[in-house]
């Protein structure tokens, strides 16, 4: 799968770097043996997972290993673009067709004609672009906003979301039809707690990623670091080591990685008749630490968003839907500088 992941793709917009598949033999298992059945066919594909669980890295490989690899590979993101503007970026509009539209704009199943789109948090897709969606899984044809003429393209639809979407189907926040649609292929990736033996591996790669890109020679772990790693419940899964690998690298002066564990803390079982946390409540309690350590600050190569690894409007996003305020973060790491 390495070398396959290593070919050069034309990709919308292209990526600085395409990462390995780490657990492919371990934790991700099962779910590269998914890849490798489902890639060479045009089925639709919904992957399930934690945030940071390496989602879209396993929608890369589906296209990668796709007889689409040579067309584009192109992504949105659902939840990190207003609602209003969303149908636009999917399906285009023409000039005039709302107040600022002043040139034709091509959407993203235009440009991924031929190629792989990547749905990426496709439970925040607003209930009213849904029928519309399912127009185009089922008959391949769109119109842009404000236009009658009919285009007719050839995409393969990758999915993804951290949501119980059959949750919001229940719930009637989500079609029935589009779920069963997208869901005909179902990849589900475990977090990062359920891949202990994946680790260390994962570790070593990012400490070596991160070295090389800062021009340093990092070649020891110590003991109690590789420890509490293992002992932390990692709520961020993957990118959240990433980042804090990344951090670490930044604060190692010579070949021994100084990592900063004050920021983990290992999670023990539950108490007896305690309830286990939800994932909002960790994706919550992770945020708001971030958002502390950086003083409030969400944009900027040392604000929270950089830090997370997300784009500032996800951030902003997931902010308001979790209920974290950013004056009351501002003010109380004030107080407690």
């Amino acid at each position: 799968m390495t070398a396959i992941m290593s070919k050069a793709i034309l990709s919308f917009p292209p990526p600085a770097e395409i990462e390995p598949i780490i657990g492919a033999d371990g934790g991700l298992r099962h779910a590269c043996n998914a890849v490798r059945l489902v890639a060479p066919t045009d089925a639709a594909v919904l992957i399930h997972g934690e945030t940071g669980t390496g989602k879209e890295l396993i929608a890369r490989a589906i296209h990668n290993q796709s007889q689409r690899r040579q067309a584009r590979y192109v992504k949105i993101n659902c939840a990190a673009i207003p609602a209003g503007l969303l149908e636009s970026e999917l399906f285009g509009h023409e000039r005039g067709a709302f107040t600022g539209a002043v040139t034709q704009t091509t959407g993203r199943f235009q440009l991924a004609d031929g190629g792989t789109l990547f749905l990426d948090e496709i439970g925040d897709l607003p209930l009213e672009l849904q029928p519309k969606l399912l127009r185009v899984l089922q008959e391949q044809e769109f119109e842009r906003l404000g236009s009658a003429r009919t285009i007719r393209v050839n995409v393969r639809v990758v999915a993804a979301t951290n949501f119980d979407l059959m949750e919001l189907v229940r719930n009637r926040r989500f079609r029935a039809d589009l779920f069963y649609r997208l869901n005909v292929f179902p990849i589900s990736l475990p977090p990062l707690r359920e891949r202990s033996k994946d680790l260390a591996e994962l570790v070593w790669h990012f400490v070596k990623k991160f070295a090389a890109r800062m021009d340093r020679n990092i070649d020891v772990i110590p003991d109690e670091v590789m420890q509490a790693l293992e002992a932390y419940h990692w709520p961020g899964n993957v990118r959240e080591l990433q980042n804090l690998i990344e951090r670490a690298v930044i604060l190692s002066d010579g070949p021994v990685l100084d990592s900063p564990l004050g920021a983990l803390q290992p999670v023990e079982g539950n108490p007896e008749g305690a309830s286990p946390r939800t994932l909002a409540e960790s994706q919550r309690d992770h945020i708001v630490e971030v958002l502390q350590n950086s003083r409030g600050v969400i944009s900027g190569p040392n604000g929270a968003a950089v830090r997370l690894g997300v784009k500032r409007t996800t951030l902003h996003y997931r902010m308001r839907k979790l209920g974290i305020e950013q004056k009351r973060i501002f003010v109380a790491a004030s107080t407690s500088a």
